[in-house]
């Protein structure tokens, strides 16, 4: 009895703590309620937006004042939101952003160049200055289409170099089909050519001519085989023996031709054959290696190497040379140009190469081109000379004449 009496007084105490403890717990809170801060920012002005000129279409450009809190730099601006619409009321769809900041010509407004107008289609823009919490908006007063230029005015400085170098080709040409003598600088390897086919001749040795390693879509070995038309008639004359091994297949059907032509411009059409000109390999030094072998057994008197070159420049160089053959290279490939320099006899640098078909030939278009191209050329230098004078002595920046902007 008196065990269930105090297990009743034991109870009765647990269930007044636990409800004083759940008071204390839980008094009465007031809960703060933060009021929202308005936020503003100052919106763009003077808008105004325009065709990008000299260009292909496509392209609108949109400039406008900054705003004055980018101007001003306020803390929390996040730069401009450009929009775009059809119709003045909308809707209107976000086509790029920018940050903040003016351009270099005028700090005080920004420019934008929407390059993904359609032509013909009129648009209206609106520009948001953002910052945190805010935009504000201007927009544009007229529509406004983008279009293509038939003339880019900015192209005018190329227009008229390119006008004058057509004008001088086509004086030159003129003046060559009337039978004026145009003066070609000389050039020692093609003045070497008839030297070196005589020598061969006299010797009782064979001539190697080699067009490279390129195919007949390198414009270095449609100048090799022009020489070759020299070099083959030459040989026919002076009743010679030429072999034009050669690694690709449609330069040996086209060096035969060329071959075959020349013989038949010489009246010896009987000593052609087909075997003056054959393939070898493509492999690059597959095919070096065969010609240092042909070379080494055959002992040419005289070897010529005209086109495209690469690493086996030097072996071929190397080799002909160890045979004490006349030697004439020409190459358009600036790193192999010291190697056959040094190996060969004469050398054809670059332009000399391209030079030799109107150089051998003498014909009025070819020679009207090469005499245009040297006027042009020098007009060129002289432009270099004067506008440096006058950039240095600070009289005006012509530099800015010969500047190329395009749309």
């Amino acid at each position: 009895m008196k065990l269930k009496f105090l297990m009743g007084a034991l109870l009765a105490l647990a269930l007044a703590i636990g409800t004083t403890a759940q008071e204390t717990a839980a008094p009465d809170v007031e809960v703060a309620v933060d009021t929202a801060v308005a936020v503003t920012v100052a919106p763009p002005q003077d808008v105004t937006s325009r065709d990008t000129p000299n260009d292909a279409g496509t392209s609108i450009i949109i400039r406008w004042k900054r705003s004055a809190d980018d101007i001003t730099g306020t803390p929390g601006f996040l730069g401009y939101n450009i929009l775009r619409g059809t119709s003045q009321d909308g809707p209107f769809e976000v086509i790029g952003e920018t940050s903040g900041g003016g351009d270099k010509d005028d700090p005080m407004y920004k420019t934008y160049r929407d390059n993904n107008s359609v032509d013909g289609v009129e648009y209206y823009y609106a520009i948001e200055a953002k910052s945190e919490g805010a935009v504000a908006r201007a927009m544009t007063s007229e529509p406004v289409s983008s279009s293509q230029q038939w003339f880019n005015f900015g192209l005018t400085n190329m227009f008229i170099a390119t006008a004058f170098l057509i004008s001088a080709i086509l004086f030159y040409i003129s003046s060559a089909k009337s039978g004026k003598k145009l003066y070609i600088r000389k050039i020692a390897g093609l003045e070497a050519v008839d030297e070196a086919v005589g020598r061969a001749t006299e010797m009782g040795k064979k001539i190697f001519f080699i067009p490279g390693t390129q195919d007949m879509d390198n414009v270095q070995t449609i100048a090799g085989l022009t020489i070759l038309g020299r070099v083959a008639k030459l040989t026919a004359e002076y009743e010679a023996r030429i072999d034009v091994p050669v690694s690709r297949s449609l330069v040996m059907v086209t060096g035969r031709e060329v071959v075959k032509e020349a013989y038949l411009n010489a009246g010896r059409p009987d000593a052609y054959t087909d075997d003056m000109v054959y393939y070898l390999t493509d492999d690059q030094f597959g095919y070096a290696a065969g010609i240092d072998g042909l070379i080494v057994r055959q002992k040419p008197a005289t070897i010529f190497y005209q086109g495209a070159f690469y690493a086996e420049s030097l072996i071929l160089a190397e080799t002909g040379n160890s045979i004490g053959a006349i030697q004439i290279a020409g190459t358009a490939m600036p790193a192999q140009l010291p190697f056959f320099v040094a190996a060969c006899d004469y050398t054809l640098i670059g332009e000399e190469l391209f030079a030799a078909s109107a150089y051998l030939s003498h014909e009025p278009k070819l020679l009207g081109s090469l005499k245009g191209q040297d006027l042009g050329k020098m007009a060129i230098i002289a432009a270099l000379i004067v506008g440096f004078i006058i950039h240095v002595t600070g009289l005006y920046d012509f530099a800015t004449l010969f500047s190329v902007s395009g749309g």
